[in-house]
């Protein structure tokens, strides 16, 4: 039996730029540019990064939200990717998602009742009074009650505002939920409760989630294995444990090396990365990060490295370890 809920091997997705009279393509972003991973049933998979670096873009991509360029993703061993809208429609309910921005993912003209029950209506499940019932116990779910079933978008906090998001993304009992920066528009009191419900949700319904986010100290908490993305490229790729007791590539050092240490008497060595990160459109020939990399090294510049494993479900994209 699979243990594995989602593979992806070797996604691309290029947006192309067009210019001229005729609109003729003269180049493209590559926002995602050519990873592979897996997920297993059950897991937080992270993804994290700086902004810019294919997270979002990568999430989306497996959703179909966005049309990956090239690649391939199993989804509980159905290949998406070439699957007709129709057929994509009907494990639509088994993928849902969890955008950043609550108030933006929600429409402003519905009430929570019809907010929630709309998935049921779309999918044909149940009658007036069966769909009800489930919006009911839903909203408990997430703690809310009964009384705000008419309310509006605007009548709430940002975290209930995300609550009412995640009761949509649980309503159809999916698989697999997709969290794009779920908690980094929320005040830091209410993310730990968003944590908090999350994880519950998580053991309660046997959830798998891919968990998109630059805040490396939420990531930890959350995540069982992490991914770190630069560039469209996923450099480095280990359990969460290992990556923050020993990060391998230069670039995860620097990034862990800027979570804030919650003890004044601990000194702790602030890595500074030199200059900006590259433009998608134009990327560095050879390791893309090598453009800030204080130990790259002439072949980093013209041979792109691959992941490969440096320790047990520990891999790394780096030419210090071949």
């Amino acid at each position: 039996m699979n243990p594995n809920l989602l593979e992806v091997h070797q996604l691309k997705t290029y947006f192309p730029i067009r210019a001229g009279l005729f609109r003729k393509e003269v180049g493209s972003v590559k926002a995602v540019d050519d990873i592979s991973f897996h997920v297993k049933k059950g897991e937080s998979f992270g993804l994290v990064g700086e902004s810019g670096c294919g997270k979002s873009t990568t999430g989306r991509s497996i959703l179909r939200l966005i049309e990956p360029s090239e690649g391939k993703v199993m989804f509980d061993g159905q290949e998406i990717t070439s699957m007709s809208k129709e057929q994509l429609r009907l494990i639509r309910k088994d993928m849902q998602v969890v955008f950043q921005d609550p108030f933006a993912s929600l429409n402003p003209r519905h009430t929570v009742r019809k907010i929630l029950e709309e998935p049921y209506i779309v999918h044909g499940i149940g009658n007036a009074e069966e769909r009800m019932e489930r919006v009911l116990e839903l909203m408990e779910h997430v703690g809310l009650n009964r009384s705000q079933l008419d309310r509006f978008p605007h009548q709430f906090s940002g975290g209930q505002r995300q609550r009412i998001v995640i009761a949509r993304a649980l309503a159809l009992k999916p698989k697999l939920i997709v969290a794009d920066e779920p908690v980094s528009a929320l005040d830091v009191s209410i993310q730990s409760q968003i944590i908090n419900l999350l994880k519950d949700l998580q053991k309660q319904f046997q959830l798998t989630y891919i968990f998109i986010a630059h805040d490396l100290s939420v990531v930890k908490h959350f995540c069982d294995r992490v991914a770190v993305m630069y560039l469209g490229r996923i450099v480095e790729l280990a359990d969460t444990k290992e990556l923050y007791r020993e990060p391998k590539h230069p670039y995860t050092q620097a990034l862990l090396s800027a979570v804030p240490v919650p003890d004044p008497f601990t000194e702790k060595q602030r890595i500074i990365l030199q200059g900006d990160v590259p433009s998608p459109a134009n990327a560095p020939l050879g390791c893309a990060f090598h453009t800030r990399c204080p130990l790259a090294t002439d072949r980093c510049k013209t041979e792109r490295p691959q992941l490969k494993p440096v320790g047990a479900g520990h891999q790394v994209a780096c030419h210090l370890y071949a």
